[in-house]
């Protein structure tokens, strides 16, 4: 029996082998119950079901299979497909589901880019999740997802400065995001640690990982811009690191 994984990264010939065994059973059936049927024979649910497979860049060669999903067109399939991705929080699509998604859509630059313009609009659901409900396994598995957005390869440079670019930003802070972006290699550790979008605490844990040289935080306090909490915590740091000039 197929699983998530397997249809996600399935070839054309394994879709065909997967779907086609149930076009005479379901032929029936009306087309907005199909997928339901389908992913109860998987023992999936209807939204994995349509994650996986309309993720999997084989699908939109093979149009055979859209009657016995019960679509007419490809872009009705992606439609449903993008909506249950940006909305779904964890509930009908795991975790784990959606790290096995990025594992996979990398590999793939075509739907690496439509997961590219997909993601903000997700990430701004999950934000607004953990405003309303600060639940603290929603923020545990949304730190994960982030984690796994950089270090997978499916943030590019644009989606970065974006995150970097906004003031005040909780939520990066919350997930620790600029060491992450620095571990990711997509901006150096210096290039972040210079912007004044930066809060002082994500500063800091730069500094505590020692991602930033002694020289560039004396630098950083020549700057007669720079915010009288972001001045006493870089001196603060130069204080409990006077013998020791490269922090470990």
């Amino acid at each position: 029996m197929a699983g998530f994984e397997d249809i996600l990264t399935a070839s054309s010939e394994e879709l065909v082998r997967i779907f086609y065994v149930f076009g005479n059973e379901i032929k029936k059936s009306p087309d907005t119950e199909k997928t339901d049927r389908i992913a109860r024979k998987l023992r999936l649910r209807t939204a994995q079901l349509l994650i996986a497979v309309g993720f999997n860049p084989s699908i939109n060669n093979l149009t055979e299979l859209l009657p016995i999903l019960g679509y007419k067109t490809i872009d009705d399939l992606y439609n449903d497909r993008n909506e249950i991705f940006i909305k779904d929080i964890y509930k009908r699509v795991n975790l784990e589901n959606i790290l096995c998604l990025y594992a996979t859509v990398r590999e793939h630059p075509e739907t690496l880019q439509i997961m590219q313009y997909l993601i903000e609009n997700r990430l701004m659901s999950i934000e607004s999740r953990i405003e309303e409900t600060v639940n603290s396994m929603l923020i545990e598995k949304y730190k994960a997802e982030i984690k796994a957005i950089y270090l997978d390869g499916i943030a590019g440079i644009d989606f970065a400065e974006n995150r970097l670019n906004k003031m005040d930003s909780g939520f990066r802070a919350l997930v620790n995001e600029v060491s992450i972006i620095t571990e990711s290699k997509l901006i150096p550790a210096g290039d972040i640690f210079f912007r004044n979008t930066i809060l002082p605490e994500e500063k800091r844990k730069l500094l505590n990982r020692g991602y930033i040289p002694i020289e560039l935080v004396h630098s950083r306090l020549e700057d007669e811009s720079i915010s009288q909490s972001e001045k006493k915590m870089l001196q603060d740091f130069l204080s409990m690191n006077k013998n020791n000039p490269e922090p470990q």
